[in-house]
This record gives C-alpha cells, structure tokens and sequence, in this order.
C-alpha cells in the first residue's frame, strides 16, 4: 500500500495543499522575507552608492538616454555605445571587488536565514550552517555559470543582428536581436527551472540526515523515483516566478492612462509599493518549494 502511494503521489499534487498550509504559518514567509532584507538593504545600499561614484567620476551624462528612440535605431545604438565606453572602465575595477563581497555575503546570509526557515518549519531538522554555506556556493557558481552562457548567447546575437549589419552599412535587425534575447532568456531560464532541483535539494538533505556537504549532493542526485517528481515542482515555481514577472509589470502599467492626472509622487510610492509585494509574493513561494521538498521527503522516505 505504501509503495503504491509512492508510485502514484504527482510532484504537484499537494502543492495546493502545501501553499495553504504556508499560507496558515505567516511566520515562515515573516523569517525568509527577514533575513532577505537583512542581505538586501546593505548590498542595494552598496550598490547605489558605487553606481553614484563610477557615474560621478567617468563624467557621462545620464540626460542622454532621454533621445533614445526605436524610431532612430541608429542614434540610440550610438549614445548607448559611448555610454558603455565611458563606463566601462569604472564598472569593471569596481565589480572586481563587489561582486565576490555580495556574493560571499549572500552565501552566509542564505545559510544562516535557511537554517532558522527550515528549524522553524520542522524542529527535528539537524541544524547544518557550515554544510548549508559550501552547498549554496555551489548553487552560486552553478548560477553564475548560468548567467554566463546567457550573456554569452546575448553577446552572440549582438554580433549577428547588430554588429554585422552596421558593419557592412545596412540597418541593424532589431527584430531578429530581440527574438534571439527572447528565446536565449526563456531557454535558459527553464533550464535552470529543470536542472537545479539537486542544488535546491542537497540543503534539505543536510537538514534533514545531518550529513555534509559531499553526501547532501550525492544524496540529492541518488535519491530514488524523486528527481522527475521535483523537477515537476521546479517547473511549475519557474512558472509562477513568470507569472509574477507578468502581473508586476501590468500592475506597474496600470496607472500610466491616468498619468494625466496622477502626480510623480504618486507614481513612485505606486512602483514602490508593486515591487514590494512582488519581492514578498515570491518569497513566499521560495517557502512554498522549500514546505514542497520537505513534504516530498516525507512521502518517499518517511
């Protein structure tokens, strides 16, 4: 009968179930939203304060992207390129040493906000900062090899579309440059949806066997009938992850025919309030995959 139940039980098919039940315990979605901002607020204030200063000291004029226009592709490719030239410099020295903080940042805080969700979730869970730490570096370095071949692909058509074209005199084809931008960002980003439902997994393992970071990953990628049943979860949470993208930009358009009548305060406290509830709702589904995996476990190894 059990082994029965384990053959039939779908990936998603408690995932109702599941976000009801995280809906029930706001605490979990309080803690993950917590040490988010606790990571967030000091890297974005890093940021905004470094973005100022390589702005400041290459002296471009940011006036200049007003005259961007789709119906003078040419000029708006020109002023684009003497902006990146102009900034390039300064970006480069400065994420030669950002980057690494904010990611070995993001690495500790991770580790340290995921072991309290996941304690605060289940008590019995062994409580594995250190393992937590190396594994969330290699979901980082597995990301970023992610970004890399996405950038690569951009750069690809960049080349194609645009480079070639003005190279030989002939107008750009923007049309074939965004199809390929489109294609490249869905592509990759299901890819990553599939893929990486291991790295998301080897954490929980941790958690829950108290092993180290070797064992977790071995763990995760040995572990039985369950890999098609979590890349069944990964799927639909790449899903969702869309579909909030979709309703935060139409939420965020939805003011723009009253822009008559609504004043610029009104517009930025409107963003403001949009990308918050944006940021809450998909931590709150990052506690929802995390309550899915768990529940999953449960099913197959309890």
């Amino acid at each position: 009968m059990a082994e029965t139940a384990r053959v039939r039980v779908r990936g998603t098919q408690s995932l109702v179930h599941t976000m009801s039940a995280c809906w029930r315990r706001p605490s979990l979605t309080a803690l993950e939203v917590l040490w988010r901002w606790l990571y967030g607020v000091p890297a974005g204030a890093l940021l905004w304060f470094e973005t100022v200063r390589v702005v400041r000291a290459s002296g471009v004029d940011l006036g200049a992207l007003r005259k961007l226009s789709l119906a003078d592709v040419d000029g708006a490719v020109e002023i684009l390129s003497q902006l990146s030239a102009a900034l390039q410099p300064g970006v480069v020295r400065t994420a030669a040493w950002v980057l690494p903080v904010l990611l070995v940042g993001w690495v500790v805080a991770s580790a340290l906000g995921r072991t309290v969700v996941l304690r605060r979730a289940d008590e019995r869970l062994h409580a594995r900062p250190g393992t937590l730490a190396v594994l969330h570096a290699v979901r980082v370095a597995a990301l970023v090899a992610s970004f890399a071949v996405w950038w690569a692909l951009l750069q690809w058509a960049a080349g194609v579309a645009v480079a070639a074209p003005l190279a030989a005199g002939q107008a750009p084809n923007m049309v074939l440059y965004a199809a390929v931008v489109i294609l490249a960002s869905l592509g990759t980003f299901s890819a990553w949806a599939v893929g990486s439902w291991a790295l998301s997994l080897a954490p929980l393992i941790a958690m829950l066997r108290g092993v180290g970071p070797g064992a977790s990953l071995a763990g995760a990628f040995r572990w039985g009938r369950m890999p098609a049943k979590l890349v069944e979860i990964n799927l639909v949470m790449g899903i969702v992850k869309i579909a909030l993208i979709v309703l935060a930009m139409v939420a965020s358009a939805t003011p723009l025919p009253f822009e008559a009548v609504v004043t610029s305060k009104f517009m930025m406290w409107w963003y403001a309030g949009v990308t918050l509830a944006y940021l809450v709702a998909s931590d709150f589904f990052h506690v929802v995959r995390m309550m899915a995996y768990l529940e999953m476990w449960r099913v197959y190894e309890g």
